[in-house]
């Protein structure tokens, strides 16, 4: 029963959390931070006496050091770590010979700031020693230390990067092969999701509600197969040289999967599939499916089927893929050769015209601003205010981001308040209880960053409320005070959002909608020059990626608070893009370079000229009311012709997306095509 209950907890925590990537970063933060304040508390009890700043920086520099160094490879986190290290140490020193003079010491700090922003254009290391000396000063200036304290004081900042680096190189350690196979396994988890699901609607007609779970179910898979490709090493121009290679195999395994998944779904919505089949499928039934496999060739091209060789093909790459789970289990993928998986390093851009250098601006005017209304508030707590700033402007690409990031902060800290100062009253004077429970919340906060930056505010919220009860300061003004100035924060970072620099959510799906078009427009161009095989492969993974980011794109547009009448739209507007970025991948599948296919040239073309008029209206198709599809009834031939339908829908698809503007309707513009060839 124990064994079962394990088994279950994995399977859950790997349909959850794909690679297992996010407890990783979690346990890592929580371990760093556990260790850190152990042997600092060592160090303070038998060797040397610690100011309260020498802990305070080892438990913010441990939550950096987990969170904020994402270089590749142990090495260059060690060498990243110490450069954060040597910034901390340098600002601290800085801020506190500056404490006597306040406001050369806040002038400092905004230049600080800056320069930490600005540091992320050399990519993850510059990001990560930003953060370390954004951080250090902020607590620089929070604990004002003695100039005569500093050597104390750097203790702690060394010892949370020498704990952080042996927690992740040893005790936690990168390794891109577990994660691969942990990766194949969530894959082959969701796979399973979506045949169960399939199994409870065979043979009956299928309703929205199961319609919607199986699309949720579609997305989920492609999260995961999108992670996993990751794991798999590539040449630096990322497509395979043949099929001889392992982790080209490897590659193919997993395309194939995702497609045949993606198939079965959209042939079970036009014709449900047969209970016997789908449960042959799970349990590889090989009579069965060798019986089924005698009858589709009688049943033809008509809808069921094509829903059964779906379905057919389904279960012969989820077999594929367990026979690579289980040759990644037995060897750990040791005949992949890594060496080759090199990232090309890119010029550096230092105009404005960077959207970092220009984020960097933003974030400086913001904390000014913050700075002078926290000042405002209160002359010791005025942080806070310049904290929530600087960090509502992580991880967003426009202002509707932003504003959203700026309001899960605040619900976050005020709900995260509420329910701390009720724990903390509950367990004042029992450090014994709350420490652990500090300990869970930190872990929790880390384990939901990526998911919800709401419910990482939460946490942290309910930890600091814990650390105020045991150390004799809480009080419902301080929280009071903590609550206003996170506010502070989060409304001048809004502010400045949506006034310097503006980047408008619509502009910001326009440029990611951009990139969708033209890696459309680099498949079709290169089905146009005669390639096929892996390049085409890897130009419809391109394709993928670029529809992952128009959904973050877009996501503000159908949020509550923003239009409450657009969700509908949006979700609509987005299963068409999806739609093309599906068939897009049936026809790198499909195409095989012909010597001469006047037909498939003149569809190409046609697509060709649909995205020339498409692209420039940009954002503008998530505006539109859909009408029905007029593809409603046609279906995928598995065995044949895969390519000219898969031209043929991308083409529909393109039509549908701008009814009402002045695109060529698809029949139109393949007869243009046809028409200039002759």
């Amino acid at each position: 029963m124990h064994l079962f209950s394990g088994f279950q907890a994995r399977d859950w925590l790997l349909a959850n959390d794909p690679a297992l990537s996010r407890l990783r970063m979690a346990l890592r933060v929580t371990l760093t931070i556990v260790f850190s304040f152990l042997v600092l508390l060592a160090i303070h009890m038998a060797i040397l006496p610690l100011p309260t700043a020498a802990f305070g920086l080892g438990i913010v520099l441990s939550i950096e050091g987990g969170v904020a160094v994402r270089d590749k490879g142990n090495s260059r986190q060690l060498v990243t770590r110490l450069f954060g290290c040597a910034a901390s140490l340098a600002v601290v020193g800085i801020a506190a010979g500056l404490e006597d003079h306040r406001l050369l010491s806040d002038l400092v700090f905004l230049a600080v700031i800056a320069l930490a922003s600005a540091g992320r254009v050399f990519g993850p290391r510059g990001f990560a020693i930003g953060m370390f000396a954004f951080t250090s000063y902020f607590m620089g200036a929070y604990f004002r230390p003695p100039l005569a304290e500093l050597p104390a004081v750097a203790i702690g900042p060394v010892v949370a990067v020498l704990v952080g680096h042996l927690v992740r190189a040893v005790l936690l350690p990168d390794d891109w092969r577990r994660d691969l196979l942990r990766s194949l396994e969530s894959v082959s988890g969701r796979i399973n999701q979506i045949l169960f699901k399939l199994a409870v609607i065979a043979g009956a007609e299928i309703g929205e509600a199961d319609r919607q779970e199986l699309r949720q179910l579609e997305d989920r898979l492609k999260e995961v197969v999108l992670m996993a490709e990751t794991f798999i090493p590539r040449p630096p121009a990322g497509v395979f040289d043949g099929a001889a290679d392992p982790a080209a195999e490897l590659a193919i395994r997993l395309f194939d999967a995702h497609l045949a998944a993606e198939s079965a779904i959209v042939l079970s919505f036009q014709s449900p599939p047969p209970f016997a089949l789908v449960h042959a499928v799970i349990e590889e039934d090989m009579a069965e499916l060798a019986r089924f496999e005698g009858m589709v060739d009688a049943v033809g091209d008509q809808p069921q089927g094509e829903t059964v060789r779906a379905l057919l093909w389904l279960g012969e790459a989820r077999q594929q893929l367990t026979q690579a789970i289980g040759e990644g289990q037995a060897s750990g993928f040791s005949e992949i050769d890594d060496s080759k998986d090199m990232v090309q390093s890119q010029a550096i851009d230092f105009s404005l015209a960077n959207p970092l250098l220009r984020a960097a601006l933003q974030i400086t005017i913001a904390s000014a601003i913050a700075m002078s209304f926290g000042l405002l508030l209160s002359r010791e707590r005025w942080f806070w205010a310049v904290l929530a700033s600087f960090l509502v402007f992580t991880n967003t690409n426009s202002r509707g981001d932003t504003a959203m990031r700026a309001l899960s902060r605040s619900l976050g800290t005020v709900f995260g308040i509420a329910i701390g100062l009720v724990l903390a009253t509950l367990i004042s004077g029992e450090p014994g209880i709350a420490i652990p429970v500090a300990a869970v919340c930190i872990f929790l906060a880390f384990y939901f960053l990526q998911v919800s930056y709401a419910t990482m505010t939460f946490f942290i919220s309910i930890v600091l409320c814990l650390v105020y009860g045991m150390t004799g300061v809480l009080t419902l003004d301080l929280l009071k005070l903590r609550i206003g100035e996170t506010m502070i924060g989060a409304a001048a970072g809004t502010a400045v959002a949506f006034i310097v620099f503006p980047t408008r959510t619509r502009g910001a799906l326009d440029s990611a909608l951009a990139r969708w078009f033209q890696a459309l427009r680099d498949l079709l161009g290169a089905l146009g020059e005669g390639k096929s095989g892996f390049e085409l492969m890897a130009l419809s993974q391109k394709i993928d990626a670029c529809y992952r980011d128009v959904t973050v794109a877009a996501r503000p547009l159908g949020s509550s608070w923003s239009v409450v009448t657009r969700p509908g739209q949006i979700r609509q507007t987005l299963a068409i893009f999806l739609s093309c970025t599906y068939w897009a991948r049936i026809l790198a599948k499909s195409y095989e370079a012909p010597a001469s296919d006047d037909n498939l040239n003149r569809l190409i073309a046609a697509d060709l000229a649909l995205i020339d008029d498409a692209a420039p209206s940009g954002s503008s198709c998530f505006l539109i009311k859909r009408k029905a599809s007029r593809t409603t009834g046609r279906h995928l031939p598995l065995s044949r012709e895969g390519a000219r339908l898969g031209l043929e829908m991308i083409g529909s698809a393109l039509e549908r997306l701008y009814p009402q503007a002045d695109v060529l309707p698809f029949a139109a513009g393949e007869a243009i095509a046809r028409s200039k060839q002759g």
